[in-house]
């Protein structure tokens, strides 16, 4: 996700007070930003006091603890002051993208946690018996190692119709599961491979046999 996908201005005001800024630390932001927008390289407490409510002297209190905070930079370069508050926007769209970050980390928990619960249920019907944490995490690792439900759920099936009732029985059966999709899949590419050369020869002696018998007449 760009820095461009996301108004700034949306995660000021959504972060300002995790971030330890005021009320009015956050309107002079925010016409900072606007200032900068327009073009406006060097801006004054003076400048935004014209815009502001703010008399001069709160304005330059203002920028002062915004500098201090590490917000609100002013820059020599050449002749020229620039001012600057990008260190405020990096810092924001960091603290937005950990956001992100973490709630994929517990939708994705959310969702291992179900599929548990649910394989643990059905792992106890079948097994008529509660499992330990033992094998709680037996299971659990199953997940992790990118097998999933159904994958686990049909082992178990398949065990059970075998009158196999441990676990280890049934990680057997998960990786000859998987071994034999694995065969089946590259059997059919090579049926449909070998099937598809046989037609063409097929075809090829077709036509030799056709001309063949047109030149015979």
């Amino acid at each position: 996700m760009t820095n461009a996908a996301v108004d700034f201005r949306y995660l000021l005001l959504d972060h300002y007070k995790d971030l330890g800024l005021k009320e009015e630390e956050v309107m002079v932001v925010l016409m900072v930003d606007q200032l900068l927008n327009q073009g406006n390289k060097c801006i004054t407490a003076d400048l935004l006091s014209l815009k502001m409510n703010y008399p001069t002297a709160d304005i330059t209190n203002l920028l002062e603890k915004l500098q201090e905070k590490g917000y609100f930079t002013m820059e020599l370069v050449g002749k020229e002051t620039v001012f600057s508050i990008n260190n405020l926007k990096n810092h924001l769209y960091r603290l937005f993208e950990k956001e992100i970050i973490e709630d994929k980390a517990r939708l994705m928990n959310a969702t291992k946690a179900e599929a548990l619960e649910n394989l643990f249920a059905e792992f106890e019907s079948k097994l008529r018996k509660t499992l330990s944490p033992v094998e709680r995490d037996y299971i659990e690792n199953w997940l992790s190692k990118g097998y999933s439900q159904e994958e686990i759920k049909n082992a178990l099936g398949d065990a059970y119709i075998a009158g196999k009732r441990s676990l280890k029985s049934i990680d057997k059966m998960l990786i000859s599961n998987r071994a034999r999709e694995d065969i089946e899949k590259e059997g059919r590419s090579a049926t449909n491979s070998s099937w598809n050369e046989d037609i063409e020869k097929t075809i090829e002696l077709a036509k030799v046999k056709w001309v063949k018998g047109y030149d015979d007449d």
